[in-house]
């Protein structure tokens, strides 16, 4: 399956004149001419935003223009005009132009410009938007603001949380910067693998795709030895020549086991030490008592799991509605561990626990947020151990409407440990020792429960992406054994929908409260990506209605068309692309993916921050006692949705290169061999083919394709030969010879075996008609293809 900050300033309205202001922390910019209280032009408004990002809410907005009764309208009617139009998109409650940085953005400080000012760049940014935008650093004085306090101070390599502004010297960078706190100190060091010279020395052979080599005086080893992978800083850049650089840590041998997830740990910055301040509180807490909790020892909840989980956070338990007026109904219960009672607010464990964010999963290993002694002890619900929980107990009709929950802080003692398999086995009918006397009791009631959930679930339509995810399975030595689809259990879809539900009554029952929250949102595509969209889906005869108010049953429509056709993968990848990415937030904008409109992630507390927050968040607003959430963390809520929003695309980053490299090397010993692949993207450089059996992909430089001269028509997603008319498309069946593989850097190179075939007539009167503006790309000879992904 696929795996998507607001400015707490508070302006008041400005006279005239004062309208260009953008705050006493931003800079200067020309004030526009504009009449207080009346209705501004669409190019006033959209001049507006992009100068002041951080009053681009509807409702600062009108603040600002001084807009009341039928011009406020009016103003919401030509928002929504620009956003349907693409002029404007949203990030949580605010608009942004396309392509703009948030208010509140995570940046790597990575150079200085010629004045010596520092220069960052966001720490995630969409690979289809180009290269990410430049960033000055204005460095406050050491009083900080109006000289109350202690400005942070940040230096070369650093990560911060900044509050953006757009620049007014329209020849340097397009933003500034103030710096909100320092997140990571020293990121500019580079990895890579030393490599021993003739003479002593040596060479750093880089890690990354774009990477160069650098030279490693003698002096400058660090003790590094043949095949250590190595830390190191640039010492001396030269005008000609490769880089001089000095070995600042040997992080262990490239060649043994776990070495290809720890390069994607340090080039990520993902902090994998647990500092012996929280080691020490970890080790120092002791189990949680019934006092103050209820008493749920005696309900049999049970925990389903993957056969080799290691921390359970989550049991279930369900039961018919005993209720007269529920007929049919059923009662879930989800009970969650309760971490807020051991890991609390601004201690040694949770400050480590917001710095990580989320823990990373990699094919060999596990980064989690917490210490084992939390993670995997105290708050892990084991079989037959009292453990503390929150628990909300769900209530839904026959027809699957969930009519009403309660939450609760309980005691609670699992049943049984489950895996999905087992699970799923003894309801299919060949239950073991363990399950053959809970099947009717507690695992034939959990099944009947999600068919009423189900009922509930396919009338809400969320969208039903079904993307295999593939797991790589290691040898002892760490090395890749082989690749495997796991088949998609009933028992999987149980835990989720429940899981989803639980999350759902989070957000309902802390938006009752009006209490502060993160959320988990999910926009819906842009205007732009449904454009892209709707241009492919034109090419093969299905239509996508055009307008701003798309849902998700609209891309449920188009996958169910081209269901069973040769175009399905094809147009799976396609809808894939269009969606946007979820993200955490204090505003909520709901979840367009799931088709809900309140939605909280609070089932994965072990593993993930934001779900404590929404513990601490319940904990308080409900009056459970201790480890509630305290004013600082809700004043702060902003500044944690944006971070850990950045360490969510950090961990999913880093996951990613990690089997991309342990495929490149499983696969480094076979070059020359060919492969059965899928056409995976068209691009005006080349095609990228995945290879399914092995979930990896790799690229095809179109100066390999053919004497003939390719065109690259974006509509149709092909590439196509300008005088045979044969050509490649998305997701068309391929053989490619494997020409290269670079394991360091995660990289494959192909030579296409297949002929291309005839293009359909749509693409061949697209040549005739001359229309080379969306790229035509011709063969070079003698060019050297490009390495790796570009």
């Amino acid at each position: 399956m696929s795996r998507i900050p607001r400015d707490r300033t508070n302006p008041a309205g400005k006279r005239p004149g004062k309208i260009g202001r953008a705050g006493k922390d931003a800079p200067a910019v020309e004030p526009l001419n504009i009449v207080h209280g009346a209705l501004p032009s669409r190019e006033v408004i959209l001049r507006f935003i992009a100068d002041h990002p951080q009053k681009a809410s509807k409702r600062e907005l009108a603040k600002a223009f001084g807009l009341k009764g039928d011009n406020r309208v009016e103003l919401k009617h030509m928002l929504q005009e620009l956003e349907q139009e693409g002029m404007l998109q949203k990030n949580r409650k605010s608009l942004i132009r396309p392509g703009a940085l948030p208010p509140v953005t995570v940046l790597d400080i990575t150079t200085r410009d010629k004045d010596g000012d520092l220069i960052g760049r966001p720490a995630e940014w969409p690979e289809d938007q180009g290269v990410a935008p430049a960033v000055a650093i204005r460095q406050q004085s050491p009083a900080g603001r109006q000289g109350k306090g202690k400005a942070p101070v940040a230096g070369l390599g650093d990560r911060i949380l900044a509050k953006i502004f757009p620049a007014v010297d329209r020849g340097g960078p397009a933003y500034t910067a103030r710096i909100i706190k320092v997140i990571d100190r020293r990121r500019g060091a580079s990895m890579g693998v030393f490599r021993t010279a003739p003479g002593g020395g040596g060479r750093l052979l880089p890690i990354e795709r774009r990477g160069e080599e650098m030279v490693i005086d003698p002096d400058f080893t660090g003790g590094a030895t043949d095949g250590d992978l190595v830390e190191v800083e640039i010492a001396r850049l030269g005008r000609f020549g490769l880089p001089r650089a000095k070995v600042l840590s040997v992080v262990g041998s490239v060649g043994s086991e776990k070495a290809i997830s720890m390069i994607a740990i340090h080039a990520h910055g993902i902090p994998h030490v647990f500092p012996p301040a929280v080691i020490a509180e970890a080790e120092a807490a002791r189990p949680a008592s019934v006092s103050h909790r209820e008493d749920w020892r005696d309900v049999p909840l049970i925990t389903i799991d993957p056969a080799d989980a290691k921390d359970h956070d989550d049991a279930v338990y369900a039961e018919p509605d005993p209720s007269p007026d529920n007929p049919g109904g059923v009662l879930v219960t989800v009970a969650i561990a309760d971490v807020s009672w051991y890991v609390r607010p601004n201690s040694p464990l949770d400050r480590e626990a917001l710095k990580r964010g989320n823990s990373v999963y990699f094919p060999d290993r596990v980064v989690p947020m917490l210490p084992e002694r939390i993670s995997n002890d105290l708050c892990s619900l084991k079989e037959g151990v009292d453990r503390p929980a929150l628990a909300v107990r769900m209530s839904f009709s026959g027809e699957g409407r969930k009519i009403g929950h309660t939450f609760h802080r309980i005691m609670m003692k699992s049943a049984a440990k489950l895996s999905y398999q087992q699970a799923q086995a003894a309801v299919d009918g060949k239950p073991d020792d363990q399950t053959g006397p809970m099947l009717e009791p507690i695992l034939k009631p959990l099944w009947h429960a999600y068919e009423v959930m189900k009922r509930g679930r396919d009338r809400r339509q969320p969208l039903e992406l079904d993307m295999p995810e593939r797991k790589i399975l290691l040898k002892p030595d760490g090395t890749v054994d082989r690749v495997v689809v796991p088949p998609r259990l009933d028992a999987h879809k149980l835990i989720e929908e429940m899981m989803i539900q639980a999350n759902v009554c989070a957000a309902e029952t802390l938006e009752k409260k009006r209490q502060p929250l993160i959320y988990r949102i999910h926009d819906g595509p842009t205007l732009a990506k449904q454009e892209i969209l709707r241009e492919f889906l034109a090419t093969l005869g299905i239509s996508l209605a055009k307008g701003g108010n798309m849902r998700a049953n609209n891309f449920n429509g188009i996958l169910a068309k081209a269901d069973g056709t040769p175009h399905q993968t094809m147009v799976s990848e396609m809808v894939l692309r269009s969606q946007s990415q979820a993200i955490y937030g204090p505003e909520n904008i709901g979840h367009f993916g799931l088709n809900l409109m309140k939605y909280a992630h609070f089932t994965s507390p072990i593993r993930r921050y934001a779900d404590l927050i929404v513990h601490r968040a319940l904990v308080g607003s409900l009056g459970f006692g201790e480890g509630g959430i305290t004013p600082e963390e809700e004043a702060a809520l902003d500044d944690i949705a944006a971070e850990i929003s950045t360490f969510e695309r950090r961990a999913m980053a880093a996951e990613r290169e990690t089997v991309d490299r342990l495929i490149a090397h499983h696969l480094s010993g076979r070059v020359g061999e060919e492969f059965a692949g899928r056409v995976s993207g068209v691009t005006k450089s080349g095609l990228f083919v995945s290879l399914p059996d092995y979930g990896a992909d790799g690229f095809v430089p179109i100066s390999t394709l053919g004497s003939d001269y390719f065109i690259y028509d974006e509509a149709h997603q092909a590439l196509s030969g300008e005088r045979t008319g044969l050509g490649y498309r998305l997701g068309d069946s391929v053989t490619v010879k494997l020409a290269e593989a670079i394991p360091l850097a995660g990289a494959l190179r192909f030579e296409m075996i297949s002929e291309g075939r005839e293009m359909p007539a749509a693409v061949r009167s697209f040549h005739k008609a001359g229309r080379r503006d969306r790229g035509q790309v011709r063969k070079k000879p003698g060019t050297r293809p490009p390495r790796g992904r570009h």
